[in-house]
Formats: structure tokens, C-alpha cells, sequence
């Protein structure tokens, strides 16, 4: 199975999201958002802007 997206809401009624991967796993999460379509939108920047981002070490 591939990897997913969930958007769910958290006790503070806000928006958030997670990237799961195919084993089910919780990956990344998301900031909160006021409304869910903030939050989809928060994803579709991820999706388009983060595809081939590259790995750096800032502690060191």
C-alpha cells in the first residue's frame, strides 16, 4: 500500500494533517490550521514544492 495523507482535527478544534506510510506509520505532520481547506492546501504545497527537496544537517 502506498503512503497517505490524513487530515483529522485535534482538541483544540484546529486542522491538522499526517503522512502515513504504507506500513501505516506516522511519518510527518502538519502544522494547525483555522479551516481544512487551509490544510488541504498546506499538503498540495508539499506535494508540489517538496518533491526532490534535498537533506541537510543544521547540527553540525
Amino acid at each position: 500500500m502506498a503512503g497517505k495523507f490524513e487530515i483529522y482535527t485535534d482538541k483544540a478544534g484546529k486542522h491538522r494533517f499526517r503522512l502515513k506510510a504504507g506500513n501505516g506509520e506516522i511519518i510527518a505532520v502538519g502544522e494547525a490550521y483555522e479551516s481544512e481547506a487551509g490544510c488541504r492546501n498546506g499538503i498540495a504545497s508539499i506535494k508540489k514544492n517538496a518533491p526532490d527537496a534535498p537533506i541537510v544537517n543544521v547540527g553540525e
